[in-house]
């Protein structure tokens, strides 16, 4: 597996677009086909409110290319405090129905890391 695209942003709601933005060239950089590209936008920024509402400062999305386009989402800076919300169950079910081979990983109890993968065209 290669690393093909990394990017640090701060998190907030006005960098979302950009984003957004960002995450759909990686999806055509790897050749994904235009609904796998939509649903791997909605997933980077769902997890990245994720982070948001639990209180991280900014976060850390690498691209990583392969037989699939894997996603890892790490939360950075500050401490996850807040609760989980109705919003964050929405998102995780959001996550868990569009993307393959999900997997998130809690730091004293607060989830920080949200990783996942979506298969490449023939």
């Amino acid at each position: 597996m290669m690393e093909l695209f990394k990017m640090r942003v701060a998190l907030r709601s006005d960098v979302m677009t950009t984003v957004r933005l960002a995450t759909g060239g990686v999806c055509s950089l790897a050749a994904l086909s235009y609904d796998d590209g939509e649903d791997c936008k909605v997933c980077v920024t769902e997890s990245l409110l994720l982070l948001l509402r639990g209180g991280y400062a900014c976060a850390d999305v690498t691209f990583t290319e392969g037989d699939a386009l894997s996603v890892l989402v790490e939360g950075e800076g500050g401490a996850a405090k807040n609760a989980p919300c109705e919003e964050d169950e929405i998102a995780l079910a959001l996550i868990n129905a569009l993307a393959e081979n999900v997997e998130m990983r809690r730091q004293d109890g607060a989830l920080r890391t949200i990783a996942f993968t979506f298969g490449k065209q023939a």
